[in-house]
């Protein structure tokens, strides 16, 4: 596993898609990553909306109806545009430019190739994705990376490949149209970082397709009743019921989020029948109230001034796309596509 400690002062670029509200899955998983490197490395963080087109073409709506939320809560969790780049996708269309360029010399095998090009296909079967767009996603990824020449990419083991596309695709570019000693586009690395593996309510992977999320900017009261009525361990019919906490996706949650000690406590009161869920729960429910009180009171107070938002997205955009328009002068002067008329 890459340690960003030691990688100072990188490049990094990273999305997501705003196809819905953020949850919990999104916090642990994601963002809390982006706040750790925003400290040390230069960062860019965008919001994919054409990313978000590539399943969700025929629903435009849900793009713009999630975007700002999703950019008030990643500023709600902590992300500081004093410290990051934050932009929107389709504000800066060098992306889709270079996107193109790409197209041209990427040999179709290669996105034939990507595991969860099939992967995707198959989970959503409700959708026709038989599409240009939808193959071609991975190299709109690379294209987002490579004109920041970003030096790293915060990923998942399941993103690797996409990554490694990204580095052959500007290992192809250079060679076709730059000099071997003046590379162009620099090969990007994977930033392998830690994702604390948070189930959904159901113990299923959390998604909003599962209905089973709890979302960062709801309601405490939601968040409340919807922990209170998870799902235990189907063998604790009656509170004198024995039960197996790795059986009950509540034990999931106490994982990531309670003491050693807690969780000691918590599995010896399961497996002997001397607590009940509600006494389990009531653990669980302190940290993710001293968690998420803070973040949902932020985000309430940051959504009052939109304008505010706005303002720091309108920023973004601008230095993004000065760092993408710098990339795509090089990028035509490689293609000698400069022209003067």
């Amino acid at each position: 596993m890459t340690n960003p400690d030691t990688d100072k002062a990188m490049r990094v670029l990273s999305g997501m898609r705003p196809t819905g509200k953020l949850h919990l899955g999104h916090l642990k998983g994601v963002l809390e990553n982006w706040l750790t490197l925003q400290h040390d490395h230069h960062c860019f963080f965008f919001a994919a909306d054409w990313h978000a087109l590539t399943t969700d073409y025929a629903n435009p709506e849900i793009v713009k109806d999630t975007i700002w939320d999703m950019l008030v809560d990643w500023l709600a969790a902590g992300l500081d545009p004093e410290k990051s780049v934050i932009f929107i996708q389709s504000e800066v269309p060098e992306h889709a430019e270079l996107y193109l360029l790409f197209s041209f010399i990427t040999p179709l095998p290669w996105l034939e190739r990507v595991p969860t090009y099939k992967d995707q296909i198959k989970q959503l079967r409700e959708k026709d994705l038989g599409t240009y767009g939808f193959l071609g996603y991975p190299l709109l990824q690379a294209a987002d990376i490579l004109i920041y020449q970003a030096d790293a990419v915060p990923v998942g083991e399941d993103q690797v490949p996409h990554v490694e596309l990204t580095r052959e695709v500007a290992r192809r570019f250079n060679h076709l149209y730059r000099k071997p000693d003046q590379p162009l586009f620099p090969e990007p690395k994977s930033l392998l970082m830690p994702a604390a593996k948070l189930p959904g309510l159901d113990g299923r992977k959390m998604s909003k397709s599962y209905n089973n999320t709890i979302e960062i900017s709801e309601d405490w009261k939601v968040t409340e009743k919807k922990i209170k009525t998870m799902p235990t361990d189907p063998a604790r019919v009656r509170r004198d019921d024995p039960g197996t906490p790795e059986k009950c996706p509540v034990w999931e949650f106490h994982k990531v989020y309670s003491t050693e000690e807690e969780r000691a406590e918590v599995h010896a009161g399961c497996t002997s029948a001397s607590i009940g869920c509600l006494d389990c729960k009531g653990v669980l429910l302190c940290h993710l109230e001293e968690e998420l009180q803070p973040i949902r009171q932020k985000r309430a107070e940051i959504a009052a001034h939109m304008d505010d938002v706005r303002d720091i997205v309108r920023d973004g955009n601008e230095k993004a796309r000065l760092v993408a328009s710098r990339t795509m002068d090089k990028v035509r002067r490689a293609l000698k596509m400069g022209y003067r008329v």
